[in-house]
């Protein structure tokens, strides 16, 4: 069964959206804009975690984390510079 996590922020999707295609593309990533979703196949190839499109039941929980972690860590490093730049300008 799929998990579909909604953002607190109505709207924001495009945001964090966007956010994912940046900070994957800087990560050596090729995204394309209207799918920026599909850069974890490519993350999970570059892992040597047999990740497919549709039913990825007879993953690990272990491979299926070290996809997300690549994905996921990277962009909270980015909104941690993101938010230290923010505060940085503030004084």
């Amino acid at each position: 069964m799929a998990r579909r996590r909604k953002l607190l922020v109505p709207g924001a999707e495009q945001g964090v959206s966007n956010l994912k295609a940046e900070v994957m593309r800087r990560e050596g990533y090729s995204v394309d804009p209207e799918r920026p979703d599909d850069v974890k196949n490519e993350v999970a190839e570059d892992l040597g975690v047999p990740l497919a499109p549709g039913d990825n039941g007879k993953l690990t929980t272990e491979e299926v984390g070290q996809v997300g972690g690549k994905i996921g860590g990277s962009m909270v490093r980015e909104m941690i510079r993101l938010a230290q730049e923010k505060l940085s300008k503030q004084n």
